[in-house]
């Protein structure tokens, strides 16, 4: 604001005012961006955005020229761009070169930005050497370390298209995404290790080299304590040659990477975004609304899966640097990652809405630890609860920034942000995100203020994508433009409040419609699982147009609220057999703990949307990045054939699905 009023004559009053320019004056706002972070590359004067049919079809930056990794490259060299580590990390004094993925099982692995400009050289003069040019795709099944950021930036260096996904994904969801994208290169670890167990992937490789036509190569990465694989190039072979590393120019939307939507009702859609429009975003929400630079340490918990993983590199554009971790969070108890965020001196903690509120229903207070530097705790995936931000407020830091944001893998950014500027309102989001025209549309398609609608944005941003890979637009358009006209929908219900801060009620497709009384379910899950008898939840209604069905809570019920089992006596069989392995019974609620929920939601939400069944259960399903599958659940118990309505390997645990069909199945929910 201080820069604007002194380059550009402008003067704002505040935050809000400051959104209101961004949004009424895209082109000057954009601009601005690039000319604040001095963005290097070539721009024709005056042409920021050739406009299409209101947020769709927007081209940016029109004839102008640049790539991503510039921008990485220019920060100074003797300061630390990545610190990467694994479950119950400790500093690895042995051998301190970089590059060789020492980090999955342990060591803590420092890299200075010289360390990384010299081993993104190599391997881009590797991947050329294997034949790699402009516009190929690479892929790759990497834990979150230094491989994983060496490959994208080397990738992107010479205007090559990166995809990854986490190695902790089935096979078939590997082959799912990456075959819609014909890799010419997959780069792949020989193993990770999670909750201190080690994994191989030989077998997911021999399925990806079998089911990926057009591969021309593929690359191994060792695991910290594999040997070199016989007869396998490995990462260390393409790292063979020292080279300087020269950011080939590519159109400002040239593809930087493909990204994927979930996959749990069908092909996951591959999401293309451009060089330019996510180094400005990224820029604009790394370096403004999370307030990073250089001295900083962001992280953030994810998996190369998660489009967080792609937000976190980004904090290597602004000259902080960023902390890498791969492993269970919670392993080998809930404070491992404040351990961690002391001992490498963590100063913005980013994670998941479930992670703090598991943090929360443990009892943990990080602040116990002593030494912490974290100013800001980012919170996404899910709305947090009130409950949440409290507890993130009071035990973690003095005068932390709670920072929960949303947005999504379609624009790899937030819409509704955090800023340093603002209160903070427990349960509510700060603000809309700069340049991001949000609103809440009422069914017929206008703008309400204090009332749930839903989330659109109704003018183009940057990181928008440029395309879904082999697709004519038109799948693009059915994804996110035919509901409204020329307006961006994006599938969640929203309350924003006439100072643009913001409450997301969840998926708008998943809302629990009783009686005309309309109701997100992260209203629903806030009041359930703070009960001691609840331990997870997921709520679907089977309502349909003009017909009104039932209202269906499933819970993993915490034991001390399951019906204790009466052991059968076995009778003797007169011949021997081999016993079956029995499977665990679906558990069953205590008649008092059921009388509870439902009176707690009567009490807390409303009498109509106390549930018409509650179903016990061992484990829920939940994506691969933790996101509950409520649609596809509602779909199966309307009838509709498993295999269509939810990708197994989509999911984290698909054996948690086996379970509640069985208990749909059971209670004649079909």
């Amino acid at each position: 604001m201080r820069w604007l009023e002194s380059s550009r004559g402008l003067v704002f009053t505040g935050y809000q005012d400051l959104w209101q320019w961004s949004v009424d004056r895209l082109e000057e706002f954009w601009a601005s961006i690039w000319d604040y972070f001095e963005v290097s590359g070539t721009r024709e004067p005056g042409r920021v955005l050739l406009r299409g049919n209101g947020a769709e079809g927007a081209t940016w930056f029109p004839g102008s020229s640049l790539n991503y990794v510039d921008h990485v490259l220019r920060q100074p060299p003797d300061a630390v761009a990545l610190i990467a580590c694994g479950e119950g990390g400790q500093e690895d004094e042995e051998d301190g070169s970089p590059g060789a993925g020492k980090a999955a099982a342990g060591a803590i692995e420092k890299v200075t930005y010289a360390q990384l400009a010299e081993l993104v050289g190599a391997a881009a003069a590797g991947l050329r050497s294997l034949g790699v040019r402009r516009g190929d795709r690479v892929v790759a099944a990497l834990p979150n370390g230094v491989p994983a950021v060496v490959g994208f930036l080397a990738t992107a260096s010479i205007g090559a298209i990166w995809s990854s996904c986490a190695p902790e994904f089935g096979a078939r969801s590997m082959v799912d995404r990456f075959r819609q994208i014909e890799p010419r290169v997959l780069l792949i670890a020989s193993g990770y290790t999670y909750r201190g167990r080690r994994y191989d992937m030989s077998e997911k490789f021999a399925q990806l080299q079998r089911e990926l036509p057009g591969l021309a190569h593929s690359i191994v990465v060792p695991a910290r304590g594999d040997s070199p694989t016989r007869g396998r190039m490995v990462w260390e072979d393409l790292l063979r040659e020292p080279a300087r590393v020269e950011p080939e120019p590519v159109p400002f939307s040239h593809p930087l990477w493909i990204l994927y939507s979930s996959g749990t009702t069908g092909l996951p859609k591959p999401i293309v975004q451009g060089h330019g429009g996510i180094l400005l975003e990224h820029l604009k929400a790394v370096g403004l609304h999370s307030d990073l630079g250089a001295g900083e340490r962001f992280f953030w918990f994810t998996t190369t899966g998660w489009m967080m993983w792609n937000f976190l590199v980004g904090g290597l554009l602004v000259g902080a640097t960023i902390v890498c971790y791969d492993g269970d969070p919670l392993w080998p108890d809930e404070g491992a990652l404040w351990r961690l965020a002391k001992e490498v001196g963590i100063t913005y903690f980013g994670t998941s809405a479930p992670y703090l509120e598991a943090c929360r229903r443990a009892g943990l207070s990080p602040r116990e630890l002593g030494g912490l530097k974290v100013h800001s705790v980012g919170s996404t995936g899910a709305p947090l609860s009130p409950e949440g931000f409290a507890w993130a407020a009071n035990e973690i830091a003095d005068d932390v920034l709670v920072a929960s944001v949303s947005g999504g893998t379609d624009v790899c950014t937030a819409f509704l942000a955090s800023c340093p500027l603002l209160p903070v309102r427990a349960g509510e989001l700060q603000c809309r995100a700069l340049g991001a025209r949000v609103e809440a549309y009422d069914e017929g398609g206008r703008p309400v203020l204090g009332e749930v609608g839903e989330l659109v944005v109704t003018e183009p941003m940057p990181s928008m994508p440029v395309a879904l890979w082999g697709d004519d637009g038109t799948r693009l358009h059915e994804s996110y433009f035919a509901r409204f006209d020329g307006v961006w929908r994006h599938g969640d219900w929203v309350k924003i409040d006439a100072e643009g801060s913001a409450v997301v009620y969840g998926r708008s497709d998943a809302t629990l419609n009783r009686g005309g009384v309309r109701m997100g379910t992260s209203e629903f899950y806030r009041v359930v699982e703070s009960l001691p008898e609840v331990t997870d939840a997921l709520v679907v209604d089977t309502s349909e147009l003009g017909r009104e069905g039932e209202l269906v809570l499933f819970v993993v019920p915490a034991p001390a609220f399951e019906v204790p089992e009466v052991p059968e006596v076995p009778e003797v069989p007169e011949v021997p057999e081999v016993p079956e392995v029995p499977r665990a019974p679906r558990p069953v609620l205590t008649p008092d703990a059921e009388a509870r929920i439902r009176q707690s939601i009567r009490d807390q939400l409303s009498p109509r949307h106390v549930p018409d069944r509650i179903v016990a259960v061992r484990a829920l399903p939940r994506t691969i990045n933790g996101k509950k599958v409520e649609v596809p659940v509602r779909r199966i118990i309307l009838g509709a054939p498993v295999e269509t309505a939810v990708a197994a390997g989509a999911l984290a645990d698909p054996e948690a699905l086996e379970g509640l069909l069985e208990a749909i199945a059971s209670a004649e929910l079909k």
